[in-house]
């Protein structure tokens, strides 16, 4: 067995949803279901788009474990011209396969592809702050288009310097750079002045935590 060396603190982790491990895991006896529900855990919450879901092919070896898991419950299988897919049983999930299963979406338009690498900001965010959720990946997504890619990695730092892992305290201290201007080599020389300045006026309301 090879020796694993250890997570890193660079990765990204996938969410599952308390009521599988609370509920459900101590029920699955199949090795095969339980790696085909981790594997749909893992590449859905990864894909880009409002309709999620995986083919039999992207279960490899054990795709007999997705339809275990789809009895069960804790996937949805739907069959259509278009092929075969599953969901998961979640409320996207159920949304896609009602997508899927009435026409509304066309799944073989739609190529395979290998889970979606979160981008730094999402790293940053999840080292620093805490677990993603849809709405907060949402708004990560659309900070990135609006600032500097340079700019996350010392806003996170701030405010975590403050103790303050806090989205909208972070997203605010971009908006000031970015309305007011940001003279990089003042920040670094001044690096005190710099903190002490997100503390007061406009950014106090973002001292409390979410």
């Amino acid at each position: 067995m090879p020796n694993f060396q250890g997570f890193t603190s660079s990765e990204t982790f996938t969410s599952i949803p308390d009521s599988f491990l609370r509920d459900l895991l101590a029920e699955i006896e199949d090795a095969d279901e339980l790696r085909a529900t981790l594997h749909a855990f893992w590449r859905i919450e990864h894909m880009e788009g409002p309709v999620r879901f995986l083919r039999r092919a992207d279960f490899g070896a054990f795709a007999s474990g997705a339809d275990k898991a789809a009895a069960r419950g804790t996937l949805l299988k739907v069959k259509n011209e278009a092929g075969e897919f599953f969901c998961l049983n979640s409320p996207r999930g159920r949304v896609s396969a009602e997508a899927i299963e009435g026409g509304k979406f066309d799944p073989s338009n739609v190529l395979n592809a290998p889970p979606v690498e979160h981008s730094n900001v999402f790293t940053l965010y999840e080292q620093n702050v805490g677990a993603l959720t849809p709405m907060i990946a949402d708004m990560l997504r659309e900070a990135e288009k609006d600032y500097p890619s340079m700019w996350f990695e010392e806003a996170f730092e701030i405010a975590v310097g403050r103790n303050v892992r806090n989205w909208k305290y972070i997203e605010a201290i971009l908006k000031r750079w970015k309305e007011k201007g940001k003279d990089e080599r003042k920040d670094k020389q001044n690096a005190g002045e710099t903190l002490d300045r997100y503390t007061e006026g406009e950014f106090a309301e973002y001292l409390k935590r979410d």
